[in-house]
């Protein structure tokens, strides 16, 4: 696969919040950076003057852009921070492997502390977070330790020793913070229903204690006690605004590699997730052209073993989407809920948007293989016999009942053909009537293109429900062409698309690239259907006003507008203006009339 040129690359990275990296003309990584908007920050770079003469350097170097779709800021920022670690760019301030975000542990231990620690250790406790904020981590132990009674000792509560009287109750204890566990006067369960609640807290599920917050503000404020009321109201507003979970960080999923895919009917996108000790270390996409039809399944696994071979990976478990066969020594799990799935989902949008991008990238470079992929999707979407390479798209316009009109757009190869656009006036129907008049437009079209022998479109599609394509197939049954030309009609308010003799419309996705196609005919016919209405109704406003002047006849008329092309420039005019057009004693009539 060609590498892209900068300016394409620049001109399809996505509008979404992640990670950039650039590298030199020997791939070798020089920067990683976070962003809001990924297009946004990148192409600053690349559209200002530099005043710092690093940056300068850096921008000359670029010879690649990659990238890692994210869901939010937060896990932007994590994830920077993981790359720069494990890879040490040149241009990246380097971070030292000690200088790590804080994270939240429940201890593995019979009556568990919960503490905030910025290490992590394989010792059985449960770590959330990383939290990018240590204001976040005080203001949860805070709500925690104000909820539950805890202990914060650090002693061994085994059974033996507290049976054996070894403690006694501390300060905390008297202070009603604690229950005493150290003295046997809380029992274990007890304990560990609280430990679980805690749990759903660090989870982000913490409704029931925002309730409770909220009753304290409220109380405090009753007891007109504003400064512990706007406290508590602070630390409401962080949690509300507390992200529990990042994707991209999790001491659970340590050394897995992570494999989508998403494919279309010429090529497969897999995307490679590495991780390594819970954090993601690298992200690659792999473009592979079918050449039989092959299935994801047949994709995937020709996939995985070519980028585990690339990258030099010996993880023995990989997360898929669906089952594959990888041999006894490697575990293949597949996700379906919790953390592990929220990385498969994470490599799946990656894999989609770099899908996206080469899209858009191939129709700058490539145009010819863009439209026949175009093509080949929009007869598989639409069940289609042939390729629908000329396209003609019916809709009609009428305003108030007045001047009713037809258009009729052709698209040929997926763009809009302009010089075939053909514009109706409704000749046979009285007033304002949509089936009778696409009946007479789609007879008048397929008639004169019978008759002068010019081809034919594969597809027409009628702007319209079940109505308008009923009307539409009328003519076509009349002028012997049902069945040889397929036809569709699409309805406004949910895009469902009508055939005929089938009652249950076709959804397609909304970001399809068909439908897409069948949008843009649509809204181009409307507008062109819409233009030729407004000149018709303003040609009539024009004649109307200039056949109320006595004397004034239509060659006059003609003539006029030939000259000054608007009725309002003649109503303007002077009679030494006038005159050379159409003589002294007639633009003394139309003098008179503006006058009064």
């Amino acid at each position: 696969m060609s590498q892209p040129t900068l300016e394409i690359q620049l001109q399809t990275l996505p509008n979404q919040p992640g990670v950039y990296q650039y590298y030199d003309a020997n791939n070798k990584l020089l920067y990683v950076g976070k962003a809001k908007d990924l297009k946004k920050r990148v192409s600053s770079y690349f559209s200002k003057q530099h005043n710092w003469g690093k940056t300068k350097a850096l921008v000359k170097k670029i010879a690649a852009i990659k990238h890692i779709v994210v869901e939010t800021e937060t896990d932007a920022l994590l994830l920077e921070n993981n790359l720069i670690k494990k890879y040490q760019p040149r241009y990246n301030v380097m971070l030292k492997d000690d200088k790590s975000y804080p994270w939240i542990c429940v201890k593995n231990e019979r009556f568990p502390r919960v503490f905030s620690t910025r290490r992590v250790f394989k010792d059985g406790s449960e770590y959330f977070g990383p939290y990018t904020s240590m204001k976040t981590v005080h203001t949860l132990l805070d709500l925690i330790k104000g909820l539950y009674h805890l202990r914060t000792c650090n002693y061994d509560l085994s059974q033996d020793k507290i049976e054996a009287g070894k403690y006694k109750v501390c300060l905390e204890y008297h202070l009603g913070n604690c229950k005493g566990p150290c003295e046997g006067l809380q029992a274990e369960d007890d304990y560990h229903e609280n430990i679980s609640s805690i749990r759903e807290i660090l989870k982000g599920n913490f409704k029931d204690s925002l309730n409770q917050f909220k009753k304290q503000m409220k109380m405090f404020a009753e007891k007109m006690e504003f400064e512990q009321a706007q406290r508590i109201k602070e630390k409401i507003d962080i949690l509300e605004n507390y992200q529990s979970k990042s994707t991209v960080v999790n001491p659970k999923i340590s050394n897995v590699d992570v494999f989508s895919i998403v494919s279309d009917e010429g090529y497969g996108y897999v995307n490679f997730l590495q991780l390594s000790y819970g954090s993601i270390i690298r992200s690659h996409t792999l473009e592979i052209k079918k050449k039989l039809d092959e299935s994801d399944e047949e994709l995937l696994q020709l996939a995985i073993t070519e980028i585990r071979q690339r990258f030099h990976s010996n993880s023995k478990e990989i997360y898929v989407p669906f089952e594959v066969d990888l041999g006894e020594n490697i575990k293949v799990t597949i996700p379906k809920l919790g953390d592990k799935k929220r990385i498969l989902e994470l490599s799946e949008r990656n894999a989609k948007y770099y899908r996206m991008e080469r899209f858009k990238q191939v129709k700058i470079t490539d145009p010819d293989r863009h439209v026949e992929r175009i093509m080949a999707q929009m007869k598989s979407d639409l069940r289609l016999k042939v390729e629908p390479r000329h396209i003609e798209c019916f809709d009609n316009s009428n305003i108030q009942g007045t001047n009713p009109v037809a258009a009729c757009v052709v698209f040929k190869n997926g763009k809009p053909s302009k010089k075939d656009y053909r514009h109706f006036n409704i000749k046979t129907v009285e007033g304002p009537d949509d089936f009778a008049s696409m009946e007479e437009v789609v007879y008048r079209r397929y008639k004169r293109l019978l008759a002068e022998e010019q081809s034919l479109p594969q597809l027409i599609i009628i702007d319209g429900g079940k109505g308008q394509l009923s009307s539409a197939l009328k003519s076509l049954e009349q002028l012997g062409l049902r069945g040889k030309i397929a036809i569709i009609g699409i309805a406004k308010r949910l895009e469902e698309l009508f055939y005929p003799d089938d009652p249950i419309p076709l959804y397609l996705d909304k970001k399809s690239e068909t439908l897409k196609v069948i949008q843009q005919l649509r809204n181009e016919a409307h507008r062109f259907g819409i233009e030729h209405h407004r000149n018709r109704r303003s040609k009539g406003a024009f004649k109307t006003e200039l056949e109320a002047i006595s004397g004034i006849g239509e060659q006059t008329i003609v003539e006029l507008m030939k000259h000054f092309k608007t009725v309002k420039r003649i109503s303007n005019a002077s009679l030494e203006e006038l005159k050379p057009v159409i003589g002294e004693s007639r633009s003394k009539k139309i003098i008179e009339f503006y006058k009064r």
